[in-house]
């Protein structure tokens, strides 16, 4: 391997790769540093943990300490996916550029923009940015590109799947068209090709191992159900304890990541979570504690898979696999970093095969399942088997990624959240299930009287009308004919029939009523259509939901009248018609 002196190196440089640890060079550095320093653009194609960043930061700044300037404006300009990369980034111009005076600072969004502003506006030699906020900048003249030499451009595959190619290119448009352009990803897609036809001026392409990840990690695979996915974790993470420093766990999702580290809570371990939800400095002080050992486990999203230097860890979980093969190839990547040895131990499920053999594809070699241990087997059997059993009895069990509809009986009563009121349908089958002993209920319109005679008070013996005696058997109440002390109407002659009272006029029909036109006052009928119309006008006299009224609203006739300037009561006529 080349030693980094053979480079002809500031001694500057020179001083500070000896206290940062560089001694010999990679791959990827020695492929990629001469054409770098000789001032070509260039397309760099690494594995990730292969120190790219050294690549391009260690030619940048032999270029500004060999040509200064007087004045501080920004002379190289490189752009990340991610802040952790941003950070990351930042932290090697840093500890390169110590013993000079070139400036760097950190540009990206989550955090307030007026010490960002200031920083720019007083001027930096080295402006490592995400490519929004950069662009906010630019458009209200915080930072100053005209004077750009060099623009590198990482992770660059990332940056274009999250959708930063619009402000990249209008962050291309305000550069010089006289710099050299540097590129790096981890892997090259086809998509690249005509991005780097436009940006970049006949590139030379240097590719080292692209196709395989570090030949330092191995890989494990344990397949195992979803729900058993903690107890597995747990018995993992303790037998991995006396050989690893630091762990990485990756989850597909924020929730899944939170339920995880809540686990490992419950169990007595000391462990962080470092998702999107987070601001920039909680993810920030997260990093920082895993990296200072303060927490030997970190749970993480795919914002972890770039971007996270962290030479102590040892191993990385897959507790969820990503969706392709190439996400698992940066996922490992933070794992066996220069040339130390790692570990990737990935759960599989059963939907989970598609994208184990891209992996195997792409490895060129098949992955093994290990065999879990008889105790954890054990462990897991018994977990299974009493999550069943409390989910059969409709009570929430105390096993962690339990799903309270899976084991359940068809006709038992569904497990009931304390949270929510019992449903009508989990009160029926707790009433009338399979465990109560009791006869199933009818159904229909036999349910509906059964449930309201249920419900009805209970009678009196001797209430129904089918109970009653009938009138013929009793002696005591006899009927009308039997009571010859009750005359019938035509033998009263205190009161005579109608048509013997002429005292009492006749009822007249409606025949005999004269004409309401004849009436004294009363008005013609003139048919709905006149109820229509006073309908109308009474509502288009109102005022409307959310009017806000300028003057008093006239009420009635007798109001126009009064006011000459009142405006017509109803609705405004309408014009047709063409304009004269």
């Amino acid at each position: 391997m080349t030693q980094f002196t053979e480079y002809f190196l500031d001694d500057r440089l020179q001083r500070a790769l000896v206290t940062a640890g560089f001694e010999t060079a990679t791959p990827i550095q020695d492929a990629a540093l001469p054409v770098a320093m000789s001032g070509r653009d260039m397309v760099g194609t690494a594995q990730t943990g292969t120190g790219k960043t050294a690549a391009f930061v260690l030619p940048i700044l032999q270029r500004l300490i060999s040509l200064p300037r007087e004045i501080r404006r920004t002379r190289a300009l490189i752009l990340a996916p991610t802040r952790e990369l941003v950070e990351q980034i930042l932290a090697v111009v840093r500890e390169l550029g110590v013993h000079t005076n070139i400036r760097a600072a950190a540009v990206y969004g989550g955090v307030a923009m007026m010490p960002q502003t200031r920083v720019l506006r007083s001027g930096v030699e080295v402006v490592v940015a995400c490519p929004g906020r950069l662009l906010d900048h630019l458009k209200r003249r915080n930072a100053d590109l005209r004077l750009l030499e060099f623009l590198v451009l990482d992770e660059a595959d990332r940056m274009l799947d999250m959708g930063f190619l619009p402000p990249i290119q209008e962050i291309l448009g305000q550069l010089p068209a006289e710099r050299q352009t540097l590129l790096f990803s981890a892997t090259f897609e086809k998509s690249l090709n005509a991005f780097v036809e436009e940006t970049l001026r006949e590139p030379v392409r240097v590719e080292v191992d692209t196709a395989v990840p570090a030949q330092t990690v191995s890989h494990t695979l344990y397949q195992v159900k979803s729900s058993m996915k903690p107890i597995l974790l747990l018995n993992l993470l303790k037998s991995l304890q006396p050989e690893s420093d630091s762990v990485l766990v990756f989850t597909r999702t924020r929730i899944t990541a939170n339920l995880v580290v809540d686990h490992l809570h419950a169990a007595g371990m000391s462990a962080d979570v470092l998702h999107s939800e987070k601001s920039q400095r909680e993810r920030q002080d997260t990093l920082d504690r895993f990296r200072d050992g303060v927490y030997p486990y970190l749970v993480a999203t795919d914002i972890a898979a770039r971007g996270i230097d962290v030479p102590s860890i040892s191993h990385v979980i897959n507790y969820d696999l990503p969706t392709n093969a190439k996400d698992y190839l940066h996922r490992i990547g933070r794992t066996g970093r220069y040339e130390r040895p790692g570990h990737a131990i990935s759960l599989m499920t059963s939907g989970d095969v598609r994208v184990i053999r891209e992996i195997e594809r792409m490895l060129e070699e098949k992955i093994e399942i290990a065999r879990v241990e008889e105790s954890v087997r054990l462990e897991m059997h018994v977990a299974e088997g009493a999550r069943k059993h409390a989910a059969s009895l409709g009570t929430n069990a105390a096993v962690p990624g339990h799903r309270p509809h899976e084991g359940r009986h068809r006709d038992a009563a569904p497990a009931q959240d304390p949270r929510f009121p019992m449903t009508r349908k989990a009160r029926r089958l707790k009433q009338f299930g399979p465990a109560s002993g009791a006869p199933p209920p009818p159904e229909g319109a036999e349910r509906r009287r059964h449930d309201d005679a249920a419900s009805a008070p209970p009678r009196r013996e001797g209430q129904g009308r089918s109970e009653r005696p009938d009138r013929s058997e009793r002696p005591d109440r006899p009927g009308r004919a039997e009571r010859p002390d009750r005359p019938v109407r035509s033998e009263r002659p205190d009161r005579p029939h109608r048509s013997e009272r002429p005292d009492r006029p006749e009822r007249s029909g409606r025949s005999d009523r004269p004409d309401r036109s004849e009436r004294p006052g009363g008005k013609p009928f003139a048919g709905m259509a006149s109820v229509a119309k006073a309908y109308h006008k009474k509502a288009h006299t109102k005022r409307q939901p959310g009017e806000i009224p300028s003057t008093p609203r006239p009420q009635g006739r007798a109001e126009h009248a009064r006011r000459a300037d009142a405006p017509p009561a109803g609705r405004p006529k309408r014009t047709t018609g063409r304009k004269r």
